[in-house]
């Protein structure tokens, strides 16, 4: 089975970038890169330094309910080309060693058990593992350290 890796959606993004709320209602703010640690959900690459990016609320998932996660993610400011779909996990997330890969069922609750710190280089191999159980619909790789959403993984 392939998996792929799939940045947020260019509908939801321009969204943002034109100033719609973010998950808490909430205008993203606007910052200024210095050029460390400011990763783009949308184009899966870091915003260079000197450039704009957003700060903002993001919740995966199409309703609220009880494990509709919402936390801060960033995205350029100006409007930037979604990465490619892809079945190696994207360049951006090689430097750092390991993410929470965790499950999620087709109506967007967490797949008890599939939760896991899993090192970087084990992520497609992991993903592959969850996908092929029926109950498990989709996966979210999240930071290991914040619990930040980094990307969703699907079948291929």
């Amino acid at each position: 089975m392939s998996v792929l890796f799939k940045a947020l959606p260019t509908e939801s993004v321009r969204a943002l970038q034109e100033g719609g709320a973010d998950a808490y209602g909430h205008a993203p703010e606007r910052r200024i890169s210095d050029g460390d640690g400011v990763p783009c959900r949308h184009c899966l690459r870091n915003v260079a330094a000197g450039d704009a990016y957003l700060i903002l609320a993001y919740r995966p998932f199409p309703e609220l309910q009880p494990y509709a996660e919402t936390g801060p993610i960033f995205l350029h400011a100006e409007a930037c080309e979604r990465a490619e779909e892809a079945e190696a996990i994207p360049e951006l997330f090689l430097d750092t060693k390991d993410y929470i890969v965790r499950g999620y069922s087709a109506d967007d609750r967490i797949v008890y058990g599939t939760g896991a710190v899993v090192p970087t280089p084990d992520i497609a191999e992991r993903a592959r593992t969850l996908l092929e159980r029926e109950e498990v619909a989709y996966l979210h790789m999240r930071s290991a350290r914040n619990n930040c959403y980094q990307c969703r993984i699907e079948r291929g």
